[in-house]
């Protein structure tokens, strides 16, 4: 996958166009690697101050710029809501993407989630589909109440498969974005990517007109999205805590 997106980069500055949209840490960082002038702007990157993509967010200083979720705060967020739905859980299986970049900061935020919630943590790398069976038989080993999937391209693109064998090993699972609930997966937390998406538009045309990406600051997401799929909790016979469907900005049969 890296490296077919270090291509496509190498070939839009090739092609010398006038701006790169890349989405998130993983294409900003290839971008990156390809050219220090055509502006980039992302839109839903989880760490843009902690992986060197900007300065700061208030002043991005180069030629990225864009909108953050700020990803390793969500997790901790996700991971209380998890523990809201499995009370009694004590061990949880967290699925990490080795080719992210901001793979440490979630792991790191992952962990101080777990210490504060008193839950164990079992990690796995997932670089690819063949990667799961492995993953899902290491949760079962240990005996993990629930999973919970870094949010990453390439975890996106494996949505369906992740859901399934969730569901097939009777795991309540967490992600983070309602394409994975929509798949089947139990729950998702996480910025509203398309807000984001809609807004990284106005700072591409921004750019268009001449603005500089080093003076456009770096935004954070506004809105924040809680899913349920209560298919799946009845499937898992999870009995969810009323508040939970209550505060759910979506609730999907």
């Amino acid at each position: 996958m890296i490296d077919q997106l270090s291509e496509l980069a190498t070939e839009l500055v090739r092609m010398n166009v006038d701006v790169i949209f890349a989405p998130s840490s993983t294409e900003v960082e290839v971008a990156r690697l390809a050219t220090n002038a055509i502006p980039i702007v992302f839109a839903t990157h989880a760490d843009p101050v902690g992986l060197g993509h900007v300065a700061s967010l208030a002043r991005p200083g180069g030629n990225i710029t864009g909108l953050s979720g700020l990803g390793a705060d969500l997790a901790i967020k996700a991971l209380e809501i998890l523990k809201e739905a499995v009370p009694n859980a004590t061990r949880y299986a967290v699925f990490w993407t080795p080719s992210a970049p901001w793979y440490p900061a979630f792991l790191q935020a992952a962990k101080s989630a777990g210490e504060k919630l008193g839950i164990q943590l079992h990690t796995a790398p997932v670089q690819s589909v063949e990667d799961l069976d492995g993953a899902f038989a290491k949760a079962a080993q240990e005996h993990v109440d629930g999973i919970f999937v870094q949010p990453t391209s390439l975890s996106r693109s494996l949505r369906a498969p992740l859901a399934k064998l969730a569901l097939t090993h009777r795991l309540p699972s967490m992600f983070g974005g309602r394409e994975y609930v929509e798949a089947g997966g139990l729950m998702s937390y996480a910025a509203d990517y398309v807000d984001l998406t809609r807004r990284a538009a106005t700072y591409i045309d921004k750019i268009l007109k001449g603005a500089k990406p080093a003076d456009l600051p770096v935004e954070l997401a506004s809105k924040y999205l809680l899913a349920i799929n209560v298919t799946t909790a009845k499937a898992l016979k999870l009995d969810l805590p009323w508040f939970l469907e209550q505060r759910a900005d979506e609730v999907i049969e």
